[in-house]
């Protein structure tokens, strides 16, 4: 197989881990996307609301030549990142393997406030598919030049402190105290040539590129009078540690939100040109968009198939009940990127606390949720073989599991093998928003990179997962938990397979088909 060459094209930056830390995914070889790429869930559209196909998704060799298509920042949206850090990113890869990127810092969550701007250059170099992440190429790269520019007297000063106080001897003079600001003045950070860096005090690194994956998939044109879809290109890259003393050292193994196509990137997207046009010296100023206050109430779903570190693959479907502040949650794992490979489910709910505004991150709602109940389907052989195996007592009713069938794993506090404890309890960050078509969004925290559980206070998250889309027409009483069923066939060697039924394959794909009205 020839390996892919170049990155050719430009993005821009979209501003993920499931409910509990379950067991690695399994590795086997990534599905070419042939028709619908995302997996199914029980989904209110699927008891009679109107449902919308959304495209076909298809992953594509990174190193494919994109001809003059930039890219930039999610869908227009200020990215979270974990500490918290606010910023917008765009990214230019050209035919030569050289890149170049600028990353846009602010003091506020809606990214409307500039803090400072890094400009980086640097060679790509792809080298072969993944064997950890299914589905991602794997990277090297080399940093030519970093520069910085600040926007402000206040943001040159914190800058300068940091790089002083923490960096090594040749950085220790960066800044002068009480150097003035000096509008539109580029200060190198970092120099190959002269063997400088100076940019560890700034938690900077960019292993992101490391992991890479392009998707593209087909937009239905939202015009009544139009027919036919619009091609929609997103570049995945490796995703940064939660925890800031990790960053510079950290691989990647999940993704962060995808970046946008600046020439075939979704819409509406008002965002996306503003960021493409910018340079460090005129950062993007975002426009206002509205946040909607918190209150918790009926159906979310997953987007997409998630992935997560460790090599986790998911979807995720959450009901939530403002009248008593009960929650219910479905996680639907699989073993490959598009999530069309089923190997189990979980179910778990219980109750949360009444949110309060975030004093770390702007914007945020701090909640804490309590798992009480939870259960566990299998769906691949593998999968029952190994909670089969699994200790007495630790994991359901021992020797007991067989493909298709759910558990309650509450009777055992919990699966030992899935790493599900209960009863458990978990201090989460919570915001919802409206996106350009007026539909609402919550983000939950994101899932800390080492596998663990924010299950102190001190342990809660600083940034979010990719958005869940709230269920058009959800009632507040929906909760009835549609399973996907499988019935026994015989495989070509005459060996009993699994094989879905009809219309457990509709629900497979009821994602792509979801109507936000």
């Amino acid at each position: 197989m020839k390996k892919p060459s170049t990155l050719q094209s430009e993005f821009a930056a979209q501003p993920a881990r499931g409910g509990f830390p379950p067991q690695p995914a399994l590795l086997a070889h990534a599905a070419r996307g042939a028709g619908n790429g995302v997996g199914g869930f029980p989904c209110p559209c699927t008891s009679g609301h109107r449902c919308r196909a959304q495209g076909r998704v298809r992953a594509v060799p990174a190193g494919t030549r994109q001809r003059g298509s930039p890219r930039g920042s999610s869908r227009g949206a200020c990215e979270v990142r974990p500490g918290p850090e606010f910023l917008t990113r765009s990214y230019l890869f050209y035919a030569n393997r050289l890149f170049k990127a600028y990353q846009f810092y602010y003091w506020d969550p809606s990214c409307r406030d500039p803090s400072y701007s890094l400009v980086i250059k640097g060679k790509l170099r792809l080298r072969q598919a993944s064997w950890i992440t299914r589905g991602a190429t794997e990277a090297d790269y080399h940093l030519h030049k970093v520069g910085i520019v600040f926007h402000s007297q206040k943001a040159m000063r914190e800058v300068a402190s940091w790089i002083n106080q923490t960096s090594g001897e040749g950085c220790s003079g960066f800044l002068p105290p009480g150097r003035t600001w000096a509008p539109g003045a580029l200060y190198e950070l970092l120099s190959a040539k002269t063997e400088r860096d100076c940019t560890a005090a700034l938690g900077f690194a960019m292993h992101e590129l490391s992991l890479v994956r392009v998707e593209k998939h087909y937009q239905p044109l939202l015009q009544a009078q139009q027919s036919g879809s619009r091609l929609v290109e997103e570049l995945y890259l490796g995703d940064i540690h939660t925890e800031w003393v990790e960053r510079l050292h950290y691989r990647p193994t999940g993704y962060q939100r995808p970046m946008q196509s600046a020439v075939h990137h979704v819409h509406p997207c008002p965002a996306c040109g503003i960021i493409y046009r910018a340079d460090e010296h005129h950062p993007p100023i975002l426009p206002v968009r509205a946040q909607l206050p918190m209150q918790l109430s009926g159906s979310w779903v997953s987007t997409h198939c998630e992935v997560r570190p460790a090599v986790l693959f998911l979807t995720r479907y959450f009901i939530f009940h403002g009248n008593n502040h009960t929650w219910e949650g479905y996680y639907y794992h699989y073993s490959d990127p598009l999530c069309k490979q089923p190997t189990f489910t979980i179910y778990a709910s219980g109750h949360y606390t009444q949110g309060i505004p975030s004093s770390k991150v702007r914007g945020g709602t701090e909640l804490a949720f309590k798992v009480t109940q939870a259960r566990v389907m299998p769906m691949d052989q593998v999968t029952v073989m190994m909670l089969n195996s699994s200790e007495p007592g630790s994991c359901g009713l021992t020797s007991s599991w067989s493909a298709g069938v759910e558990q309650d794993i509450t009777p055992t506090n919990g699966c030992l093998a899935l790493g599900i404890r209960l009863p458990h309890t978990e201090y989460e960050l919570f915001k919802t928003e409206q996106d350009m078509k007026d539909r609402s969004l919550l983000y939950i925290g994101e899932r800390p990179t080492d596998g663990s559980s924010p299950d102190r206070p001190d342990k809660r998250p600083t940034s979010y997962q990719a958005p869940l889309i709230q269920c058009a027409g959800a009632s507040e009483e929906f909760s009835n938990y549609v399973s996907l069923k499988y019935l026994g066939s015989k495989d070509a060697n005459g060996n009993e397979a699994l094989k879905p039924l009809p219309v457990a394959f509709l629900l497979f794909i009821a994602l792509l088909f979801l109507r936000w009205d």
